[in-house]
């Protein structure tokens, strides 16, 4: 084939869809099989496959063409301007030999993400993986039992099911390939249709990339599979997530900022991730660990995070919306909306922490906008926490649904939360809360709109507790009523609070209580009171005149 026609067809990969992409695939001529791959499920191809990648890319691009058939390979390098094009029924079946992948320079050799990788693309541009093919990377051969003792049932809501298994190790290294798909430096990647499938570790990590489509893939790894991220979108910038079908054992979808290849560590911005179905025994949406750099003007919408009816706790999401900035590096301008979550544990968690320092981010997390989630059957109390020192920022939530279905007891009201500044963030970092659906701390200019939280069975505890909160607008919230006197709403040291348009449920004994020698400037305007048998208390150490109440409408 002339070189000038190979191109042309090259460039009609991007151009057409479907059945018009198999018939170009196959008018190209870099059949694999012509290369000597054999797609027998036992004949190594990693050769014969790296040939035919090589031969596209030196004639200046075009359409490497994988037939149906099991093409078993060690680690294959994509080279710019070529397509890998799986067609159904084709799989990429990873080998168990750890020799059979190559060693990049970069992270740390035996962790979780490590050199060795089943595809691998470096300084690349214009790549593409498509088709309705598979990639499989036999992952649960480099995984081993850890013969823990089962959890008790009482420990079920903090404990994982992914602890059943841990990677093997020789010489004190991991020897997976992970991530199983890793692309570095590379500008225009684009990957479709495929399924990705038991993953050893990190399924699919884009790092230091410009202009990524990920659209309409399917990934399934076993939900005790340990480490199995579905996508870690890392210091990238214009990225295009859709229509993503990710099952996995552990965080569905993470963006993180950090630098294992050298260099500055770039933010990872201009990101949308929409129209996707997750499920784990993690977390669903989560941007950090890793957060050393910037995290800006990033969307997650139009999306479902779900576990079974029948999946035990410990196998369900941990966190549906995990923001967790512990590492340094800053967080502004993230909007996610339109969410519906069922069974997750905890459905929010955002997290302003000091495990780590950046030298040259100052941490911050703020201009966090969540809106029209819809979530049934969590577990676990959501949150937004900063520490005294590090403060959350300009957070808004509005039109939020949850209903939970595990009750809370009084004892919980009164223990005292602790800070763990250095702690890993986790929804259950923090132990039991004292709140049942919404727990703040540390955090300046907060919105609550339109948030109704329900409880299915008897909880002793608030609907929603602030400590150390600044500048709280509290509109049109709705909550079950405690099944004790504990109030409705409880504020600790809370400044420059509005509370209006709220509706108290038949039963409430009292609709807030306020406490803690800070408190100021709290007012109370139009709303319906008269499910409580009063508006508010006060305890000995809040200071005369910080509360203002007018307009309400009062019971009795």
């Amino acid at each position: 084939m002339k070189r000038r026609e190979l191109l042309g067809l090259s460039g009609a990969f991007f151009l057409t869809g479907g059945g018009q992409t198999e018939a170009v695939a196959k008018d190209l001529g870099l059949d694999v099989r012509r290369f000597g791959a054999v797609g027998d499920g036992k004949t190594k191809n990693t050769a014969a496959l790296q040939r035919a990648i090589d031969t596209a890319s030196a004639a200046g691009g075009g359409t490497v063409y994988v037939p149906a058939g099991i093409y078993l390979t060690g680690g294959l390098v994509l080279k710019s301007n070529t397509c890998l094009y799986l067609d159904a029924g084709a799989t990429l079946l990873g080998s168990t030999d750890p020799a059979d992948y190559e060693d990049h320079p970069g992270p740390a050799a035996g962790g979780d993400a490590n050199t060795r990788h089943l595809l691998f693309a470096e300084n690349a541009e214009n790549i593409a993986i498509c088709g309705l093919g598979t990639v499989d990377g036999q992952g649960p051969t480099f995984w081993q039992p850890t013969h823990r003792p089962p959890p008790r049932p009482e420990d079920l809501w903090r404990d994982v099911i992914a602890y059943d298994y841990r990677p093997i190790r020789q010489g004190g290294k991991q020897i997976r390939p992970s991530p199983m798909l890793e692309f570095v430096r590379c500008r225009n990647v684009h990957i479709e249709g495929v399924l990705l499938a038991n993953s050893p570790g990190w399924t699919l990590r884009p790092i230091l990339c410009e202009s990524v489509t990920i659209r309409g893939i399917r990934v399934r790894n076993p939900v005790y599979g340990p480490n199995t991220d579905g996508m870690d979108i890392t210091c990238c910038h214009n990225v295009f997530i859709s229509d993503c079908d990710i099952a996995t054992g552990d965080d569905a979808i993470c963006l993180k900022s950090e630098n294992p290849y050298g260099g500055p560590v770039q933010a990872n911005e201009n990101i949308t991730i929409t129209n996707c179905v997750l499920t784990t025994c993690c977390n669903g949406f989560k941007m950090g660990t890793a957060t050393h750099g910037a995290f800006r003007d990033i969307t997650f919408t139009n999306s479902v995070i779900y576990n079974a009816d029948a999946d035990p706790i410990n196998a369900r999401v941990i966190a549906g919306i995990a923001i967790e900035m512990v590492d340094g590096g800053s967080v502004e301008g993230i909007v996610i909306s339109n969410i519906a979550m069922r069974n997750v544990r905890t459905p929010l968690f955002v997290r302003l922490g000091t495990r780590t320092e950046s030298p040259t981010t100052p941490t911050s997390l703020r201009g966090v906008r969540i809106s029209q989630i819809y979530a049934t059957g969590s577990l676990l109390t959501s949150s937004v926490t900063g520490l005294p020192s590090h403060r959350v920022q300009e957070v808004q939530l509005e039109n939020i649904f949850i209903e939970t279905v595990e009750g809370g007891k009084a004892d919980w009201v009164e223990r005292t939360v602790p800070e763990q500044p250095k702690a890993y963030p986790e929804a259950r970092m923090f132990g039991r809360l004292p709140a049942y659906g919404l727990y703040c701390r540390h955090v300046d200019d907060l919105r609550l709109s339109q948030i109704e939280v329900v409880t299915k069975v008897r909880d002793e505890r608030p609907a929603l507790v602030c400590d150390d909160v600044k500048h709280l607008t509290l509109n049109g919230l709705q909550a079950s009523a405690p099944s004790t006197e504990i109030p409705l709403v409880l504020l600790n040291d809370a400044q420059g609070v509005f509370i209006h348009g709220c509706t108290v449920p038949q039963g409430v004994q009292t609709f807030l209580a306020l406490s803690g020698p800070q408190t100021a400037r709290v007012r109370l305007v139009g709303n319906d009171l008269s499910g409580a048998k009063q508006a508010f208390t006060l305890r000995p150490d809040v200071p005369k005149r910080a509360v203002r109440a007018t307009g309400n409408l009062q019971w009795g």
